[in-house]
């Protein structure tokens, strides 16, 4: 059974926290695959995943450069592979990486600071219940993200909140189950292995979404405009609020 899990959320445009029972404690979700095998699911990320950093660079900013002040928030960050990047391509914008993996951000703050990195920082959260105001971002990333998720429209909603009116997200997810699983095979296999409980909370397998149900899943909130498409194990999704 999953631990009570209580998080805080940020009445927009005001500094204090109101909390909400019935969401988890991100201090006491320790039964996470992430948790305890971060280092694994680190190197699958740097080196087995597709790298799009160049196509989210010209997907979002096809005519130049972001403007000054820019602040991205990258969801499900694990060790920070996007958040990094973007940050030092772009010194003059903001970057937030965001997950709930202690261990997973601690890889990402830890190769940040190798990067030399001033505009880059790491936040640990719960995405079901960001905590942050209404309309505070201009772009939103996420890569890999509803793979695990147990309410991907509850995510979806707290997309659409925290970015401002004219803000964009781009997400991108892989479109093979037994693809997008072998991360998650590979964490269960060395979980097991080697810890004596293994209740976490993360799937044996991986969900996928057909080309419909992709587009259907951003269809939930009132969009300017949608664009989803397709390219080779992936698919991707822009999304532009009104």
């Amino acid at each position: 059974m999953p631990p009570e899990i209580v998080t805080t959320r940020r009445n927009p445009g005001q500094g204090s926290t109101t909390t909400r029972p019935g969401t988890p404690k991100i201090h006491e979700a320790n039964d996470s695959l992430f948790e305890h095998v971060a280092w694994l699911y680190a190197f699958c990320r740097e080196h087995v995943f597709r790298d799009d950093t160049e196509r989210i660079i010209s997907t979002l900013w096809p005519n130049g450069p972001p403007a000054l002040g820019t602040e991205l928030i990258e969801l499900g960050c694990g060790p920070g592979f996007y958040s990094r990047r973007l940050a030092q391509r772009f010194p003059h914008i903001s970057v937030i990486g965001a997950d709930r993996s202690a261990n997973q951000l601690a890889w990402a703050r830890t190769r940040a600071a190798g990067w030399g990195s001033q505009n880059c920082a790491f936040e640990r959260v719960n995405v079901l219940e960001l905590p942050f105001c209404d309309g505070r971002f201009q772009v939103l990333i996420a890569s890999r993200l509803f793979t695990v998720l147990p309410n991907q429209a509850c995510a979806v909603s707290e997309i659409f909140r925290v970015l401002k009116s004219g803000g964009r997200c781009f997400i991108a997810e892989p479109r093979y189950s037994l693809w997008a699983s072998i991360p998650l095979i590979a964490m269960w296999f060395l979980a097991k292995s080697t810890h004596f409980r293994n209740g976490y909370r993360e799937p044996h397998k991986a969900r996928v979404f057909s080309a419909d149900a992709f587009r259907e899943l951003f269809a939930t909130q009132p969009w300017k405009s949608i664009r989803a498409w397709q390219d080779g194990r992936y698919q991707y999704a822009l999304c532009e609020k009104r």
